[in-house]
């Protein structure tokens, strides 16, 4: 298991892309997500791989959808976040603000003067 500490800047990205889907997110629509709302071109099998990886560190889990409604429909991998997954997007914001907010901020954090 991953320590929680460990998130890369694009598995970040999809976590929260996840999580925004509330348990309906797949492969597509993360894709989707990702150019729409970070600007981010990404390919459908970087998705993937990157979901797997989340996957292996239990921040995300999934479950197979019913076959697409058309003929020949293939089924459709959904995606939701976990609260393993949760609690490192929240522990990445917190990092991010202790950086932000400087020495200071780490001062007033730990209960020290600053």
């Amino acid at each position: 298991m991953a320590r929680i500490g460990e998130l890369g800047e694009f598995e970040e990205l999809l976590l929260l892309a996840v999580q925004a889907e509330n348990g309906e997110a797949y492969g597509n629509s993360l894709l989707e997500l990702l150019e729409q709302g970070a600007g981010r071109k990404a390919s459908l099998g970087a998705i993937q791989i990157t979901l797997e990886r989340l996957e292996k560190k239990a921040f995300v889990e999934s479950r197979w959808g019913d076959p697409l409604p058309e003929r020949g429909g293939r089924r459709r991998r959904y995606y939701s976040i976990t609260a393993q997954g949760a609690t490192a997007l929240e522990q990445a914001e917190r990092t991010r603000e202790r950086i932000r907010t400087g020495r200071r901020g780490w001062f007033r954090q730990s209960g020290e003067a600053a």
